[in-house]
């Protein structure tokens, strides 16, 4: 009887003991970007870095994807310099251009757009005549056979594929998402429609978007959680926290990445 008293003495006060803190869905939602920016996986790692374009205007997110700019994956580096122009990071223009010389043609035309979004366009035209004019000057035979590809209408389009979700060749569920698109004619439909509405005040238009973060297609969910950063309105991130767990990597990282955002001081978005 003594022993059991001195053990329920020893118990309650551990009982009693106040829990740590639970990490809030900003800090959950860092964690996940950073975990996914260092992933073994390159096709997780690109899918984490392209999310990033929603935090604009963010020294950590910025500093991110500069980082993911020299992975060894080109996928990666396309994903990441695709990034940088949509979160207006005009101090990495200088990494971007020395991109211009990549030898995988995706990341080419990934910092090329970029560069274009953030005003510094001289380079950026200059390759376009190069380009237009099937040369480039002072371009080793590696650059120079992928300025051939980039003039191969078929070889642009699966480089510049876009969706709901954004920039789409670095594979995995993106790829998957290019291929299942062919062949469904109304799922495309229903992710454009969401990214119209996320220009439109209708208030019944934050129902409508919070009904598609639920929506059994991955790609609808994701281009309602795109939808609803741009619309820039925190009373909306009760209906995308819950997707931090979602069962698809794209979805939870466009959900982290937007959870950033609207926790932000709006004038920084």
């Amino acid at each position: 009887m003594t022993r059991l008293f001195s053990i329920l003495v020893i118990l309650i006060p551990a009982a009693a003991a106040p829990s740590p803190p639970s990490q809030t869905p900003v800090e959950r939602a860092w964690l996940n970007l950073q975990q996914g920016v260092t992933s073994r996986k390159a096709s997780t790692r690109a899918i984490a870095a392209h999310a990033l374009r929603l935090i604009a205007h963010d020294a950590r997110s910025q500093e991110m994807a500069e980082r993911a700019l020299a992975d060894s994956n080109p996928k990666v580096r396309a994903a990441a310099a695709r990034a940088l122009g949509p979160m207006g990071a005009a101090s990495s223009a200088p990494r971007l251009k020395a991109l211009l010389n990549d030898r995988d043609p995706a990341v080419v035309l990934a910092a090329a757009h970029s560069l274009y979004l953030l005003g510094d366009r001289a380079d950026v035209y200059d390759l376009d005549c190069e380009l237009l004019s099937s040369e480039r000057k002072g371009a080793d035979g590696a650059v120079a056979s992928q300025l051939k590809e980039l003039r191969d209408p078929h070889a642009l389009a699966v480089i510049g594929f876009e969706t709901g979700i954004g920039f789409v060749p670095f594979g995995g569920d993106a790829y998957e998402a290019h291929k299942r698109l062919a062949k469904d004619d109304r799922t495309p439909v229903r992710v454009a429609a969401a990214k119209e509405l996320a220009t439109d005040s209708d208030p019944k238009v934050d129902a409508a978007l919070a009904r598609a973060c639920s929506d059994k297609k991955w790609v609808v969910r994701a281009a309602a959680i795109y939808a609803i950063a741009k619309r820039d309105d925190p009373t909306l991130l009760s209906a995308i926290t819950p997707l931090l767990g979602d069962k698809k990597e794209i979805v939870r990282y466009e959900a982290a990445a937007a959870i950033v955002r609207l926790s932000r001081d709006p004038s920084t978005n």
